[in-house]
């Protein structure tokens, strides 16, 4: 039993210290982008990231943009490591069973419906209503290194509890990728991949150790998954959940890859993402705070994530008598719900599957930046409030 509570405590830590202090990197690169963008080599910028890259294997050849390699390539890693992460919470973590899963599912989902009911109902009718999904994200990554930073005095279980919420947040994401921003089904393909993933889940209930297998199960389901138009990153998500945990966690291969690759998920695959999909060029002439896109991100992100998040909490509380998380004031959940708010990297990745016309995605861009920084901005000022009007025991 200790071992296997080392096993969720020690990766957590690592984990919160990988994805705090990646935020920063994320934000200059985002920076960097946006400077890129509204600079005289914006045209370089742009020609770089469609510069074609071609793969080839024998025969077989596949071509696409530099763009689409980061999103549909690099990103299907970073999936890969969220299965990972998924599979560790719900077996040794903070949602292995209903109890401790019930207060951050409820407000997971809570800050997922909220967000994008308060979307439809500005966007409804009109083109831009298929963007629903943008405000329902959260990113780990940035909410995590604003709250280590604005909150030092939050109690851990109250960072547990942002953690468990976000990665279930991640899940209610791809899943809702794979239902809804997907296009035409090739069957055929979708047979292919489905028996693919099949194999790596066999592979893992044999406690297969071979990361060769899965590399050819996993990359046969995202080439299939490309194909039969499901966005090929939901493979990797499913190959990480397929990957075993061994009778001792320590010694598991999900365990070995996780440590592995988190770090080259925090400080290269998101701060690489934010570098090729946050340049946006702004011009204040052409953005409009009154457009539906606009207000229906900045209202998902910075009312509704909260409301949704800190909301759930209240009801589970008073309803049912669950324990708000790591005993902390009603004040810091709410900080916490603002900080939820903070959308950035899924947003992006959602918004740039849900709009194929350049002007509406660029508008949608602008406002999950603009969004994100008042979420971190409200959540901080929140959190710095709290503690201040905290009695003395909790200063």
């Amino acid at each position: 039993m200790r071992k296997k509570l080392r096993f969720f405590i020690e990766p957590f830590q690592t984990f919160l210290r990988w994805e705090s202090s990646s935020g920063i990197l994320l934000l200059l690169c985002t920076v960097l982008a946006i400077l890129l963008a509204n600079s005289p080599l914006a045209a370089s910028y742009e020609h770089i990231l469609h510069t074609p890259i071609a793969v080839r294997v024998g025969d077989f050849r596949l071509e696409l943009g530099l763009l689409h390699w980061i999103n549909d390539g690099l990103m299907g890693v970073f999936f890969f490591a969220i299965g990972l992460e998924i599979k560790r919470e719900f077996l040794y973590g903070e949602l292995r069973t209903k109890s401790a899963a019930l207060l951050p599912v409820t407000a997971a989902l809570g800050g997922i419906i909220v967000p994008a009911l308060l979307y439809t109902a500005i966007n409804c009718g009109t083109p831009s209503a298929v963007g629903w999904g943008i405000p329902m994200a959260t990113d780990i990554a940035f909410a995590l290194g604003v709250m280590t930073m604005a909150a030092r005095s939050a109690p851990l279980g109250l960072v547990v509890f942002l953690t468990a919420l976000a990665i279930v947040d991640d899940l209610g994401a791809i899943v809702v990728i794979a239902l809804f921003y997907t296009s035409a089904l090739s069957f055929s393909w979708l047979f292919i991949g489905i028996l693919a993933l099949a194999a790596a889940f066999v592979l893992g209930r044999y406690d297969v150790r071979s990361m060769g297998a899965y590399l050819l199960a996993g990359g046969t389901a995202w080439l299939a998954f490309f194909h039969a138009g499901i966005h090929p990153t939901i493979a990797g998500v499913l190959l990480g959940i397929a990957i075993p945990i061994a009778e001792d966690p320590d010694d598991s291969l999900l365990h070995q890859l996780e440590h592995q690759l988190e770090p080259w998920s925090a400080y290269f695959i998101m701060p690489v993402f934010a570098l090729a999909n946050a340049g946006v060029a702004i011009s204040f002439a052409s953005f409009d705070l009154a457009s539906p896109i606009f207000l229906g991100i900045f209202i998902g992100l910075c009312l509704g994530k909260p409301i949704g998040i800190a909301g759930s909490v209240f009801v589970l509380n008073k309803l049912f008598g669950a324990a708000l998380p790591g005993s902390a004031p009603k004040a810091q959940i709410v900080s916490t719900g603002m900080l939820g708010g903070i959308g950035f990297t899924m947003s992006i990745f959602i918004a740039s599957l849900a709009f194929d016309n350049a002007a509406m995605l660029a508008q949608a861009k602008i406002s999950i930046l603009f969004a994100s920084i008042v979420s971190g901005i409200l959540g901080t000022a929140a959190f710095r409030i709290a503690r201040k009007h905290a009695p003395a025991k909790e200063s």
